[in-house]
């Protein structure tokens, strides 16, 4: 077999993605559970509008071929930014940090879904889109407009997500749906919980639905998130190696 591209994801297929978790602090409910609600929310709400389905397992570490989402304590935990931004096949990988969300007063199955809907929509964090500014490029970034959000998908709280047409400056206010929980009027509206990641001079940066959420937005630790991974000039795999090394340090 030829030898793959690193970041080139085939959407053609439905991928498996490895969930497993490497954090010390409880999550509040057992990952069995998150799995299963996971995979409705993809099957009923997500698969039918983005055109992404995907087969969701509990898993205790990477699996060869399988996407994967790790869910770890924060980005100083040993280990943790060996995670890198693939599985180590070079597959497409999602990290939610459970002390941080935590710590935030966020909710981890919310913090999960963002980032698996996020990552099947865009596998390779890389799409972005023109918009209602001609000089500016919008990442194409399906749960950051509408973070504040969620719904409740078998007794666990799930990411609202926009849909194809937020994206698409020709719909009116207003005319079509816009995001799942039908609070978005029209396109590229950002909600007060919300923000989105741009590229404009040369530079990325983000715009924000109010003063309220662009001040806690300064105050996240934002490594290992998809917003610094756009910053970065390559994709790197996962270092298992380097992530076993550390491990044993603790």
């Amino acid at each position: 077999m030829a030898k793959p591209v690193l970041g080139a994801f085939n959407q053609g297929l439905a991928p498996t993605i490895a969930c497993f978790n490497k954090a010390t602090t409880p999550l509040g409910f057992k990952l069995a559970d998150l799995v299963a609600a996971m995979q409705i929310y993809i099957d009923e709400h997500v698969a039918p509008v983005w055109g992404t389905p995907a087969k969701l397992v509990e898993t205790t570490d990477f699996v060869k071929g399988a996407w994967a989402i790790v869910f770890l304590d924060n980005a100083d935990q040993p280990g943790a930014l060996a995670y890198h931004d693939m599985t180590p096949d070079g597959l497409p990988e999602s990290k939610v940090f459970v002390k941080t969300t935590l710590d935030d007063h966020e909710v981890v199955s919310v913090s999960a879904s963002h980032e698996l809907v996020e990552m099947l929509v865009d596998p390779a964090t890389n799409m972005m889109t023109t918009g209602p500014d001609a000089k500016t490029i919008y990442a194409y970034e399906s749960a950051d407009p509408v973070e504040s959000l969620f719904f409740d998908v078998q007794g666990m709280s799930m990411s609202d997500f926009v849909y194809p047409s937020y994206f698409e400056t020709f719909h009116k206010a207003g005319s079509v749906k816009f995001d799942h929980l039908d609070k978005v009027k029209k396109p590229f509206q950002l909600l007060p919980g919300g923000y989105q990641t741009i590229f404009k001079s040369g530079k990325w940066s983000q715009v924000f639905g109010s003063a309220k959420k662009e001040k806690a937005f300064k105050k996240e630790d934002r490594r290992g998130h998809r917003s610094e991974i756009r910053k970065a000039k390559k994709l790197v795999p996962a270092d298992k190696k380097k992530i076993k090394q550390l491990e044993r340090v603790v």
